[in-house]
């Protein structure tokens, strides 16, 4: 009775000497840690603007690769936020994945809206903006056509992109996109609903949807995790240099918001999350029609299985909507943005991805070697 009492004080003894040892590592880190938020860098991957129209950017990365195959491939990233976590650091990028494929990637940067862009609407992006993207490419890679990806909102208007030009689009790679909005499977189609979320009131008094109120909505998705846990975690890994790259990376993009054109943000909320006009085939870009059995080209739905912004679902769903003959779903273990930056999706799913893109593309012949 005795030793096991005096055992179990050692052992408390020690503990409490293990986790005062931590404390003092992790005080003895605190001065190197604004340090490591300074020296973070992102979208490191060489590049090249090769078009510009008000705050819109075209980037044409650099490869030292090969190219494979002769369609580029051309990605448009959402508006809410910006394009670099799709580039977040060498050993998380998306581009590189795809330019170590051998392919030739560009990448849309919308840039921030300003009050004059607040009446810009969807026709504006998709064709206006993507359709003048997509003549630039072509030019640029002297190719008909091209391989469109697009990630979460940018994946919605590369679907409807797609179903107006089915001509220039080799195949559509959408990821976590959110295409079918039935359901209360997700937060966002409870909290946009029109008894809850009166989305005229907030555009007609800001002109466009504020950033600050996007990133708190974003957050509030998930409060334990964004106001608690990632904050204990920091405290726990402050000594720990890998962890802090990531951590000041993540932060630097979650922080670094963008508003959303007011009348694209008011069409969105009430077109597809309010009334689901999409797959039900009632969306119109202005007057014409937007008919997604037009899509006919290899069709491949990315989506990850703990996104709490776009359920899976939402992206499968477009499969039943369109007369594409090769449809392939791949899915991970992952949330929204683990997607594209988890070291899960860069060990084997990113490879994957740039392997169905180069199989589903026009082959670029070997050049025969010289005699010597």
């Amino acid at each position: 009775m005795t030793t096991n009492f005096f055992d179990a004080a050692l052992q408390t003894q020690r503990q409490a000497w293990d986790e005062g040892f931590k404390f003092w590592n992790r005080m003895l880190a605190a001065p190197t840690v604004m340090d490591h938020a300074a020296r973070t860098r992102v979208a490191t991957t060489p590049h090249d603007v090769v078009y510009e129209k008000d705050e819109l950017r075209l980037c044409h990365y650099r490869s030292e690769q090969p190219t494979a195959v002769r369609e580029p491939v051309l990605v448009s990233y959402a508006l809410v936020n910006r394009p670099y976590i799709l580039d977040l650091q060498p050993e998380r990028s998306v581009i590189r994945q795809m330019l170590k494929a051998g392919l030739d990637v560009y990448l849309i940067d919308w840039g921030a809206p300003t009050a004059a862009d607040r009446t810009l609407s969807l026709k504006d992006y998709v064709t206006g903006s993507m359709r003048r993207v997509a003549d630039v490419v072509r030019e640029h890679a002297q190719t008909p056509d091209f391989t469109l990806l697009g990630y979460c909102m940018g994946g919605t208007m590369s679907a409807i992109f797609t179903a107006q030009y089915p001509e220039l689009v080799k195949n559509l790679v959408l990821m976590a996109a959110p295409i079918d909005f039935s359901g209360d499977d997700a937060l966002l189609h409870l909290w946009t609903k029109e008894e809850y979320f009166d989305v005229d009131r907030l555009i007609d008094a800001y002109g466009n949807c504020p950033a600050t109120f996007l990133q708190a909505t974003f957050q509030l998705m998930k409060p334990v995790q964004n106001f608690i846990e990632k904050y204990t975690g920091f405290v726990e890994n402050m000594q720990d240099e890998r962890y802090l790259e990531n951590f000041f990376a993540m932060e630097k993009w979650t922080g670094d918001n963008i508003p959303v054109a007011g009348e694209t943000f008011r069409e969105f909320v009430k077109c597809f999350y309010q009334r689901n006009q999409l797959v039900k085939g009632e969306y119109k870009l202005g007057t014409e029609p937007v008919k997604l059995e037009r899509i006919t080209c290899p069709l491949l739905l990315l989506a990850a299985d703990f996104d709490h912004l776009v359920r899976p679902e939402s992206t499968f769903g477009l499969a039943s909507h369109v007369r594409s003959q090769d449809v392939c779903k791949m899915n991970i273990a992952a949330g929204h943005v683990g997607l594209a930056v988890s070291s899960k999706a860069h060990k084997q799913f990113w490879p994957e991805v740039a392997k169905w893109i180069v199989n589903h593309s026009t082959a670029v012949p070997k050049k025969a070697s010289t005699p010597s």
